[in-house]
Formats: C-alpha cells, structure tokens, sequence
C-alpha cells in the first residue's frame, strides 16, 4: 500500500501538541503569572516548573485548624526571579533591597515578602513556588484546596503566608520617597505612611520605648523592636476588608545618604516570620558613633546589607492589588 502524506497543517498542529507536552503544558493548563520589574515576564504551568531544578522541602507551621506538616517540591523562588531578571535603579546602591514581590492568590489574597528576605546571602528565606506535594510516600500535584500552585514560607511559625491557589508575583519597587539629607550623622527619624500616628524619634523618645538587645557576632545591639515601634508606638493602619491585611504590608527604612532597603511586616510579626528586626541606638554599651542615633539592625541577615545606618525614614505601605 503506498504511503499517504499527512497535510500539512496536520504535521504543524501534531508538531505544536508535542512541543507543549514537552513543556509539560497546554493552553488549558493552569498558570501562575510571574511579572512586574522583571527583564523577562512570563507564566508557568506545572509543567513547565518540572523543567526547573526540583526543591524538596519540608515544613511545619500552625493554621486554623492546629498543627500542619507538610512536604513540598517546586521551584526556588529565588533563583527562578533571579533567572528572569529582576530590574534594578543602576544609580541606586543595592537597589534590589528597595523592592519587594506580591503574592496573590485566585481570591485577592495578598503577601509581601522583601527581596533582601528571599536573598540566599541575606534573609535567606527559601520560598518555593510548589506545585507538587507528598503524600503518603507519593508525590503528586497539590490539592484543589491550596493549589495547584502554592508559595511556600520555611520557618514561619504561622502559615499565613503559605500563600494558596497563587495565581501571580509581581516584582516592584517599593515606592518609597523618603529623600536621603546628603549623608551624615542624622539626629532623629520619622514614621510615616500607613501607621496611625506619624512620629518623630529623637534620641531620647527612642530610648523612651522598651529596650532590647540582640547579638550579631561580637557585637551586642540595644535599641527597640520595630515590630513593636510600628505596631505599639506608631500603629499599623490596615484595612479591615481584608484577610491578614498586615502580611500585605511592608516598611522601607532611608539612610541619610538615601540608601534604602525593605522589611516586611510578615518578617518581623511574632507570629509569622518572628525576625527581630531592631532600630538600635547603642552597641556594645556605646553610642552607634558614625553609624547615627539610629540603625536598622536585621540580625539572621548573612550579610549587613539591610543594616540601614543614620536612619532618617521608615515609612510603611500597603501593596496594592495587582492589576
């Protein structure tokens, strides 16, 4: 019998079908958009996240309903923003530090986390974007329930941020306009933005606050807590409309040389990430000398990139929906 060509738009559709296949997707597949300040914009499915180095990671965090164990395989967050190229201010030092990713989920639920958090030589917070979970010694995909995709938050003591049916990141600037005073020692600070009561610190108001101490190395901080100076001195003002509106929210601390970098108040909260962020006033029993009346001190940090010296600004902001 001879052989009968197939036509050509045959060849071309069957081509097309086995390329998404051996992305691991299709048209139909869910995706999770990946956007914003990034060189290169995109959308996965979880097909094409396989193509991606595999993470497997396992946690524990409380929930509503109490104690929650969990194993999860998907892509580091870090490297995957990384591979498609965050954008960054050239003439800003350490601009990344100034910018931070919304998660958001299929409800309009929303949780920042600070770029400096997610960076491996920084916060170190090893987030996935996970698409599959093991269960009873299988792996397979996550559960309508919290997938297909869910963002994951290692060491929060609570899973608020294990963000659910995720549908999109986005990559921004942390829209602060604090202005630097030209570098120099700076006397005192201010809080603004999303807090209840816009307030100066002096030396003496800061040292009015409840005192506490941190070690990084060999040095000792004292100074006072900033969850506590945002949420107790200042007060956090949220929006009541929505669900966990705090892990929505996130501060950016300005140097008087205009150096910035970003805190998330889901890092410092005693019931997510618990980091205790400190703005010190002394070191070691002494002044902070040229370092200011005040700096941001972010012991866990591997690096003191995020350690904002001379501080002259803190001022809080609530992340918009994405568009």
């Amino acid at each position: 019998m001879p052989t009968q060509l197939l036509p050509r738009s045959i060849v071309l559709a069957l081509a097309a079908s086995l390329a998404l296949a051996a992305c691991g997707g299709s048209d139909d597949d869910p995706t999770v958009a990946v956007g914003g300040a990034l060189e290169r914009p995109t959308s996965f499915s979880a097909g094409a996240l396989r193509q991606r180095e595999a993470v497997t990671q396992s946690v524990s965090f409380i929930s509503g309903s109490g104690a929650q164990q969990h194993t999860y395989t998907g892509a580091d967050l870090w490297a995957l923003l990384s591979d498609l190229g965050i954008q960054v201010d050239a003439t800003a030092r350490n601009d990344q530090l100034n910018r931070y990713v919304l998660a958001t989920g299929t409800d309009g639920y929303r949780v920042v986390f600070a770029l400096g958090e997610l960076n491996p030589a920084l916060g170190g917070k090893r987030s996935l974007l996970a698409y599959a979970e093991t269960i009873d010694g299988a792996s397979r995909p996550i559960g309508e329930e919290d997938g297909p995709f869910r963002l994951t938050a290692p060491g929060d003591v609570r899973g608020g941020r294990y963000v659910s049916q995720l549908v999109r990141l986005d990559v921004r600037p942390s829209g602060s306009t604090a202005a630097g005073t030209g570098g120099g020692l700076s006397p005192s600070f201010t809080v603004s933005g999303a807090v209840a009561t816009p307030m100066t610190f002096d030396l003496a108001a800061l040292q009015r606050l409840p005192a506490q101490t941190v070690t990084v190395g060999s040095s000792t901080y004292t100074g006072a807590s900033l969850w506590a100076l945002l949420n107790g001195a200042t007060g956090l003002k949220t929006d009541a409309a929505l669900h966990n509106p705090l892990l929505g929210m996130y501060a950016v601390a300005t140097g008087s040389d205009g150096y910035k970098a970003v805190v998330s108040i889901g890092e410092i909260h005693p019931n997510f990430g618990n980091r205790d962020a400190l703005v010190a006033y002394a070191v070691d029993g002494a002044a902070l000398d040229r370092n200011g009346m005040a700096r941001l001190v972010v012991p866990g940090d591997g690096r003191a990139s995020r350690y904002v010296s001379n501080l002259v600004g803190i001022e809080v902001f609530a992340a918009p929906a994405a568009p």
